[in-house]
């Protein structure tokens, strides 16, 4: 049975309900929309829903004793569905995670006798599952096997430690994000608990193993086609702490082409006879040699510089992530601060057009940053899908002259929705970019070593 409650929020944040209905999942046909308009309970009025009951396949919870890979003939058989042979046969299966959810230790006490209720939440995009609850302790063994089905190499599993609390929505405990990429196979990882941003440690760690199977060639199409939208999303609300970073993060890339655009004007005002005439005869010998293959060339001798850099150890990628997890905290304080001294709606008005313009400027620094990332080889696969296409665009652009391929490009475009009506209409870099972590993303994404010394609270506390 499907329990549905509508209700109604106004800018004071005063809740007020609506109404109620319920739908029968059960009765309902499956693979197919259905449209129902249910009237609320109780109250004057309808809702109009669109429901479509479909099967939830590759999704399971299971005991230790019986994990799916721990058998050798279901692991090859799996292993198969995603050889390379199979890779376009059923092109929307990407691959299969399971999951061991070990145990906790050290987690936060969130009863007053000291000790919590905790349970794990685990998330891969619209895949939610949870395990059971461990009363009254703070180091629960939770000993479960859970498997997903992987819709996008480049998700990120999501893990949440709560504090069952009765009726009441249950206590944040803490959480880890782990990019499906970075999963050693068969090896149990301890992870430190982060707060709801992850970017700071929790108290806690929680010990998982991790298996991923994937077919690249799939994972490689998926990636140029839109990312799958999130069913559940949090309500953002104002923070100066992320409209402060995020402005320093648009000024930092704003400098880096302002100062590349300086440099360049310097050279047409001669101000030094040297440097503008090697511009000069630089300028010279590229227009005049320049052919439109050595475009994509060039980026992959970028990424090739960029290559060695990395793994020589002179560039390290974790470097502008750092530089991001030494906010202050007294900000949130503050945050807190503000909302209680009284909350009139001119102030939300302007809360609202702030927090469009933090979204901006987010949106704005994460493609900037995703661009760099690219380059600079912070996800090996990506960089690599990258170099393959740069590799496969030199050879099309060189034995292919240019108007030819614009032609086919357009008239692609052109018959897009004739031969697909309900086709999307996407950017392929652009949902190739969107894959690609920020700076931000890198910070909640990096595994914390347990109990170091430079972790952010040993940090405060020494401060202090």
């Amino acid at each position: 049975m499907l329990d549905i409650e509508v209700w109604r929020k106004d800018n004071k944040k005063h809740e007020e309900l609506l109404g109620t209905c319920q739908v029968d999942i059960t009765a309902l046909p499956m693979k197919q929309t259905n449209r129902l308009e249910l009237p609320l309970e109780k109250h004057p009025g309808s809702l109009l829903m669109l429901i479509a009951v479909a099967p939830c396949t590759g999704v399971s919870i299971s005991d230790l004793c019986v994990c799916p890979l721990g058998d050798p003939s279901e692991r090859q058989q799996i292993s198969q569905r995603y050889c390379i042979k199979n890779s376009f046969r059923d092109i929307k299966d990407i691959g299969f995670l399971q999951v061991k959810v070990l145990k906790a230790v050290d987690l936060l006490a969130a009863d007053f006798s000291g000790k919590s209720d905790p349970f794990c939440v685990l998330e891969l995009g619209n895949d939610m599952l949870q395990t059971h609850t461990v009363y009254k302790n703070l180091n629960p063994e939770w000993n479960k096997v859970f498997t997903f089905p992987i819709k996008d190499i480049h998700d990120v599993l999501e893990v949440t430690v709560f504090d069952e609390d009765g009726d009441k929505p249950p206590d944040f405990l803490g959480k880890v994000a782990i990019p499906l990429l970075s999963i050693r196979n068969g090896k149990q990882s301890c992870y430190t608990l982060k707060n709801k941003d992850l970017e700071r440690a929790s108290k806690g760690v929680i010990y998982l193993e991790l298996d991923v199977l994937f077919n690249p060639i799939k994972a490689s199409i998926r990636t140029f086609k839109p990312r799958e939208k999130r069913f559940t999303q949090e309500n953002r609300k104002f923070s100066k702490k992320i409209l402060s970073r995020n402005v320093d993060r648009v000024k930092k890339i704003t400098m880096a082409i302002w100062n590349t655009i300086q440099f360049l004007w310097s050279c047409f005002l001669w101000e030094s006879t040297v440097k503008s005439l090697i511009a000069f005869v630089v300028f010279v010998v590229t227009v005049w040699n320049v052919e439109l293959y050595m475009v994509p060339l060039a980026l992959l001798v970028l990424f090739a510089y960029n290559f060695s850099l990395v793994t020589t150890g002179k560039v390290n990628n974790a470097q502008d992530a750092q530089e991001l997890m030494g906010l202050d905290e007294d900000e949130d304080e503050d945050d807190k601060e503000s909302e209680k001294k009284g909350l009139i709606d001119r102030i939300h008005m302007v809360q609202e057009i702030i927090i469009a313009v933090q979204s901006i400027l987010e949106e704005i620094a994460s493609f900037g940053e995703r661009i760099k990332n690219t380059f600079n080889w912070t996800v090996p696969f990506l960089s690599v899908l990258a170099c393959l296409v740069l590799a496969a665009a030199t050879v099309i652009l060189y034995f292919i002259p240019l108007r030819y391929i614009i032609l086919i490009w357009g008239i692609n475009k052109f018959t897009k929705k004739l031969r697909n009506p309900y086709a999307i209409d996407n950017n392929e870099l652009l949902d190739f970019l969107s894959r690609v972590p920020s700076d931000v993303q890198k910070v909640q994404h990096a595994e914390l070593k347990p109990y170091s010394s430079s972790s952010p609270i040993r940090r405060k506390r020494s401060a202090l």
